[in-house]
């Protein structure tokens, strides 16, 4: 089976066949596959479907009659093979409570090959023969477990085929159809394994796709939960807060939608801000050289005297990082961002040491942008506003009022680059081997943010 043909059917089997559900029962991630989707995967199944049924080798046949006068006749059929096939008529339904259905009907074949008699004993005669056989139906119901590593597996069950107008006789007729669809089927489970239950970010996070409750089909979708939660690699701790329930609306038109909930992003920001990865050091020449203001202690030292006293001519950096995981909400069409964190300033000593002169408290708020880019969903940030107020000074007391917009630009034009250039690899969705997504629409909504795409599969 091609990397094309895997289909939305891939897609359906490996949710519904994820881990053992986890204990939340509260999902980070809803995806819900819609009649459109199951009605691109109809075509491209039915198309490997076909691929498989035209691969029938069909064994020679040959025997005995005793034909009225002439007497016995021994005839043999051989070189059968496949000329036509078609199924022209094909139904994948969704099951409620239960799985995928899938119907033939109506399916036809075309065979050609030699012939052979021989009678009384001295005459033989042979040709070329063709030969259709029409009525072919085929049912097949599709049943999903889980392996020994918790990936999804997938089987067929109840299949039945019937052929119209050919006798038994016809080796090659309906006793070959269900074991080639079971093969068709079970050709799925290699690409199975590709399923990114466990999908790496970076070097210290990774995100869990697993099952948090059973899929839910209905008469017009199937609907899976998953968890969809960061953790740092090799260690999966829970963060001090779960996923806010949420439902997605009524939706149709595309052939999948993604729900991600607020939850994802707030865990994320809870790794990497235990991870210690939520800090920058910003020096002088990260900021742009057509700025008037230089991080050195002549321009702090207009601010504050003593710095100009006692660390004359001197270079400066600043360390600004996060005091606690930063907290995401999401509004409808609209992100943000609040973090609260400490930005310590040091002057760099001529032997390049260290020497702190004050630490800051610092709240900022700042908007996100989102959208999806391949299989990944990214953004980038902009700054809203900051608030400052003194926590430790080592060279005497000064208003911080008179430093804010040394800081906002700072943070313009160093630190937010920073955050954006990594928000923009973005974070990988739930997703298999040769699958795409295409025609992406994305919105905010309260609490989550809903994707509606098309997929596409190539090899």
């Amino acid at each position: 089976m091609t990397g094309k043909s895997m289909s939305l059917w891939c897609v359906t089997v490996a949710l519904l066949g994820l881990l053992t559900p986890a204990l939340s029962t509260d999902p980070g991630v809803i995806v819900q596959l819609t009649q459109q989707g199951l009605e691109y995967g109809r075509q491209i199944g039915i198309a490997s479907l076909q691929q498989k049924l035209n691969s029938i080798k069909i064994p020679d046949i040959s025997g005995s009659e005793d034909v009225s006068p002439i007497g016995k006749v021994e005839y043999s059929l051989s070189q059968m093979h496949i000329t036509n096939l078609g199924l022209p008529a094909s139904s994948l339904g969704l099951v409620p409570g239960s799985g995928l259905s899938l119907s033939i009907s109506d399916a036809f074949i075309s065979l050609n090959g030699h012939w052979h008699v021989k009678y009384l004993k001295f005459i033989k005669d042979s040709g070329s023969f063709d030969l259709t056989v029409s009525g072919l139906t085929i049912s097949v119901t599709m049943g999903v477990n889980s392996d020994e590593t918790g990936r999804p597996t997938v089987s067929s069950s109840n299949c039945a085929a019937s052929v119209g107008h050919v006798s038994i006789e016809f080796h090659g007729g309906k006793t070959s159809i269900c074991p080639l669809v079971h093969d068709a089927i079970s050709d799925i489970n290699p690409h199975l394994k590709t399923m990114n239950v466990l999908a790496q970010v970076d070097k210290y996070a990774e995100i869990e796709y697993s099952l948090v409750t059973s899929p839910v089909v209905s008469n017009t979708f199937i609907q899976f939960s998953l968890k969809g939660e960061f953790y740092k690699i090799g260690q999966h701790q829970e963060p001090p807060f779960s996923a806010p329930p949420f439902s997605l609306p009524q939706t149709n038109g595309s052939m999948l939608y993604l729900g991600l909930s607020s939850f994802i992003a707030n865990s994320a920001g809870f790794v990497y801000h235990n991870a210690g990865v939520l800090g920058l050091y910003v020096t002088d020449d990260m900021i742009p050289s057509s700025s008037p203001l230089r991080l050195n202690t002549k321009t702090f030292g207009a601010f504050i005297p003593e710095i100009a006293k006692r660390f004359p001519n001197m270079m400066m950096k600043l360390l600004v990082k996060t005091l606690e995981p930063p907290r995401i909400t999401f509004e409808p069409n609209n992100v943000t961002l609040q973090a609260n964190g400490t930005v310590t300033a040091y002057a760099i000593l001529p032997n390049n040491t260290l020497e702190a002169l004050f630490i800051l408290n610092l709240e900022a708020s700042v908007s996100a942008e989102l959208h999806v880019s391949g299989l990944n969903i990214a953004g980038s940030v902009t700054l809203n506003r900051i608030s400052m107020t003194l926590g430790t000074s080592y060279v005497g007391q000064f208003q911080v009022m008179p430093l804010n917009n040394i800081f906002t630009m700072i943070l313009k034009v160093v630190v937010i680059p920073k955050v954006n250039e990594k928000l923009q690899q973005g974070y990988p969705l739930p997703a298999i081997s040769h699958m795409n997504l295409v025609n992406t629409q994305l919105k905010v909504l309260k609490d989550y943010i809903l994707v509606g795409t098309d997929v596409h599969f190539t090899q």
